[in-house]
């Protein structure tokens, strides 16, 4: 893996909010990767050539895993809006805690919305998407570690690039789309309601649209999670299981923007990915962290308020490894 690093051409751009969404198919893209077979050796070098290392992902403390939680994991997913997550400006925009229970059973994703008030450690309270600018990625795995009282055992960036890669890849997105809409801007497309195919350019304004819906954010965070689906299940088509092409092209498509903590290597992920060899698409569980709605910060900003009661709850599930008790409880996520 190379070290992470800025890519050399890069210029400011906008922000990009979900890029992090595609974060969760690294394991299922290697899954992909051993269904290949013989491949597998191409594969792995592929992706540890091709994936940037984040040097110092973690936090000098953490968190201690409890005996009956140590075969889970836990993997936190960012989208940042630059390449280097030390600069001044840099923002992770996106966020999911990503949680395998120790059984492999099954994917628990939780979205964490960007205006979410919380502690980071030594900064005070702030919007959790601040802690990757005040402290880089070390700063923001603490501050989610604090906020669940949870390691962190893996942590990945993808850049805005990426995204695209892996639309392409996949020759187009299948999802459910549950409010037609138009995306802003002189180029905005319509997104009409029901199953619709979203590629490339088309795919990045349908997940990074908040302004055509009256609650904004909220229903970004639900147009994100279809898009999810819609990548997992043609990930795991078996169209593309069987393809070696189609799968090489997952991989090398995505692999020059995915940066990962220095343990996350080929020979980690192909671990990881032999113990989720039975997950299939409905195995898929989102949900996202629970909050009482929009309020005001002491400072003025409009903020998202936590609902720390309900956010002890999952971090005892997580403590327990009990997220598909939670996940399946019905608490309007």
């Amino acid at each position: 893996m190379s070290e992470y690093s800025p890519s050399p051409d890069s210029v400011p751009r906008k922000r990009h909010p979900v890029r992090a969404v595609l974060l969760v198919l690294l394991t299922l893209v290697v899954v992909a990767a051993v269904a290949a077979g013989g491949y597998l050796w191409h594969l792995a070098r592929t992706f540890d050539n091709g994936t940037n290392s984040i040097p110092n992902a973690f936090p000098a403390n953490s968190p201690e895993k409890s005996a009956g939680a140590e075969d889970s994991l836990n993997i936190l997913l960012l989208g940042s809006d630059t390449r280097d997550p030390s600069s001044d400006d840099a923002r992770s925009d996106t966020m999911m805690l990503v949680h395998l229970p120790g059984d492999r059973s099954g994917v628990f994703v939780l979205s964490i919305m960007r205006d979410t008030w919380v502690e980071i450690p030594g900064y005070g309270e702030s919007k959790i998407n601040a802690a990757m600018a005040l402290g880089g990625v070390s700063l923001t795995v603490d501050t989610v570690q604090t906020l669940f009282d949870a390691p962190i055992d893996h942590v990945a960036i993808i850049d805005f690039e990426g995204f695209k890669g892996l639309t392409d890849a996949l020759g187009g997105v299948t999802l459910t789309n549950d409010v037609a809409f138009q995306s802003e801007g002189a180029e905005g497309e319509f997104f009409a309601a029901g199953p619709i195919i979203v590629e490339g350019e088309s795919a990045l304004k349908y997940v990074r649209e908040r302004y055509a819906f009256t609650d904004g954010d909220y229903q970004r965070v639900k147009n994100q999670q279809a898009f999810l689906r819609g990548v997992i299940s043609g990930v795991l088509n078996k169209g593309t299981l069987t393809n070696p092409v189609k799968v090489s092209n997952v991989v090398s498509g995505i692999s020059p923007y995915l940066s990962v903590d220095e343990d996350l290597d080929a020979a980690a992920a192909g671990g990881l990915a032999a113990s989720l060899l039975g997950i299939r698409s409905g195995d898929i569980s989102m949900a996202t962290l629970p909050n009482e709605g929009v309020g005001t910060s002491a400072d003025g900003q409009s903020i998202v308020v936590p609902d720390y009661d309900a956010i002890s709850e999952i971090a005892a599930a997580l403590d327990d490894d009990n997220m598909p008790a939670y996940m399946a409880a019905d608490r309007g996520n």
